[in-house]
Parts: structure tokens; C-alpha cells; sequence
């Protein structure tokens, strides 16, 4: 018996015939960026065999040790996009200033070469995260702007998570055929769940609220707790199990840490194309308009009820 099998590609073509007023070459552009994150995946897959890990000896523009994976999928994207034809301004994490792709370009992509990097070493998940605009002039656009977003998490197997503000659909990649396959449609997180997933070592630099929220967390019958290090894993069980992700303020990084623009708007998208709901400083990440490229923001994001629970504290 054949069974049906969507692929990224037949999602992506199908995707643009509903939408007729669409502008540019988006499918073009999103098969580029497909056909970069398999050869990451296959680098990734055999970097114990290679020589792309450990560090390059180099710190990029926000004092961080760059590792050799780090550089090579950072130099292999921005080919690879700059190639479509499609992007008009690249905005990398390794990157201090917007790079001018193609000047006829009808878009604008912000990404993550390679998120959770300091798992690299020890065989932990790492991903891709990407999100894109329409070009204009003015490249600090608020998230809620973006038309497409979505990551790709490098662990027991690769995954694309994607949407184009028309739910979140998740999709599994085969090497048997060399081709992501639609595995998860329209993914809806749990309205409630019993996980928070934080960085607890910074305990003692929270602000009150936030110890106040997480020891009353603790007290609930069935509270467990769950951190990887890389923000793409610990959202991606996030959507499909529920609960919380929280990376707040503390008092080594009063602004926060992850980047709005890089990682915090495209994940912020696709947690509420899932139906979850995510917090900044005062409302969603998605209505704040950052003031430069690499602004810091703090995050929270997961199942409705308990990001409303959260707000009670803050």
C-alpha cells in the first residue's frame, strides 16, 4: 500500500499558491536554506571523524569563543543565500554588521548559524534558527513583521521546524532520500504542562519574582524540571510536551541574554503559530521594535497557562 509523503519542497510550492499576492522567490530562497542545513547535518553527523571541532581561536563580535562548526555553517549560509539571488541583508549571530547579500534581493534573514554550539563537543542537539522579512529600508522591523520563520535542530535525528504565519509544521529529514519529510502537521502546544526548562545554576542572580515563581513551581505535584543548553532543543519539547522555557533577566545581564532579533522573534513566532504564548519585558517579544541588530531581550515562551502564571509574578 503507498502511503502520501509531503516533502519540504512540495510543502513550500503549495504553501505560495494560496497566497497569490505574495512577493519575491520565497521557495527558492527556502530550498537554498534547505539544501545549507543538510550539509551542516552531514557535518554534524560526522564531526568526531573531521576536523570541525573544538575552537577556531577566534571570539566573534560579543567576545564568544567561535568554534569551527560555528564557522563553517556561518560561511556556508551566507553563500548559499547570497547565491538565491533572493536576500538583499544577511544578519548573522557571528556577524557584527548587516551584510548586503544581493542589492536586488527581496528579503531580509536573520539567523543563528549554529545555536547551542557548547554542546558540540559532547554529541548534544545544536540547530539552525532563521527568520525572514520583506525587504524595506529599514531592517529593525518588530518580529510580528516577519513572514516566515523556523529553525532546524541537529540531534538523534535533523528536524525542520517551520511556518509561514500559517501554523507550525515540522518536518523529519530522511538520508535514505535525501529530503525533509512533513512528519508533524500543524503542531499545537498542550495548554498547560508540568516542565520548566531553565538555567538554575543562575539562581541567585533572579530577581525575586522569578525565585518566587519557581519555588512555588516546585510545589506542584507532578513539577519536573528539564535543560539542554540549547535554546532550539529546549523549545522544541517545549511545543510538543508543553510546560515552560524561561531565560530572564539576571543580574550579570540586566537586558537578557538571547539575541531579539536572531533568536528570540523567530521562536517567539513559531511558539504563537502553535498556539503557546511568549513574554519579553512587558508583552510579546513579537511587539517590541529592536533599536539595533544584536539587542538583547529576556524570554519566556510555552503553554498558555502557565506564561499567564508566570505573568502573576512579574
Amino acid at each position: 500500500m503507498l502511503h502520501s509523503v509531503t516533502t519540504f519542497t512540495d510543502f513550500i510550492l503549495e504553501d505560495e499558491e494560496k497566497y497569490p499576492q505574495a512577493k519575491g522567490n520565497l521557495p527558492l530562497l527556502l530550498l537554498q536554506l534547505e539544501n545549507a542545513v543538510k550539509i551542516i547535518a552531514s557535518h554534524v553527523r560526522k564531526a568526531g571523524l573531521s576536523d570541525v571541532l573544538g575552537q577556531t581561536g577566534k571570539v566573534n563580535a560579543f567576545s564568544e569563543e567561535v568554534q569551527k562548526l560555528d564557522e563553517f555553517s556561518n560561511s556556508l549560509l551566507i553563500k548559499t543565500l547570497t547565491s538565491s539571488g533572493q536576500v538583499h541583508t544577511i544578519v548573522s549571530e557571528e556577524l557584527s554588521d548587516a551584510h548586503v547579500a544581493s542589492p536586488n534581493g527581496s528579503y531580509d534573514i536573520f539567523f543563528d548559524p549554529l545555536d547551542g554550539s557548547s554542546n558540540i563537543d559532547t554529541n548534544n542537539p545544536i540547530g539552525t534558527i532563521f527568520s525572514i522579512y520583506h525587504h524595506t529600508d529599514n531592517l529593525l522591523k518588530k518580529g510580528s513583521e516577519q513572514i516566515a520563520a523556523g529553525y532546524v535542530m541537529y540531534g538523534a535525528g535533523t528536524v525542520l521546524v517551520y511556518s509561514s504565519g500559517h501554523g507550525v509544521n515540522d518536518f523529519t529529514f530522511d538520508p535514505a532520500v535525501g529530503s525533509f519529510l512533513l512528519s508533524h502537521i500543524n503542531i499545537k502546544i498542550p495548554q498547560e504542562g508540568n516542565t520548566y526548562s531553565i538555567n538554575e545554576a543562575y539562581f541567585p542572580k533572579y530577581s525575586d519574582p522569578m525565585k518566587q515563581f519557581l519555588s512555588q513551581w516546585k510545589e506542584k505535584p507532578k513539577a519536573s524540571a528539564r535543560y539542554v543548553g540549547a535554546l532550539i532543543a529546549d523549545i522544541h519539547r517545549t511545543l510538543l510536551k508543553g510546560g515552560i522555557f524561561l531565560y530572564p533577566t539576571d543580574s550579570s545581564h540586566p537586558e537578557g541574554k538571547l539575541r531579539l532579533t536572531i533568536e528570540v522573534n523567530p521562536i517567539a513566532f513559531l511558539v504563537e503559530q502553535a498556539g503557546g504564548e511568549t513574554f519579553a519585558t512587558s508583552s510579546s517579544p513579537l511587539d517590541v521594535t529592536p533599536q539595533h541588530i544584536h539587542e538583547r531581550s529576556p524570554f519566556i515562551a510555552g503553554s498558555p497557562t502557565n506564561v499567564k502564571e508566570y505573568k502573576k509574578y512579574v
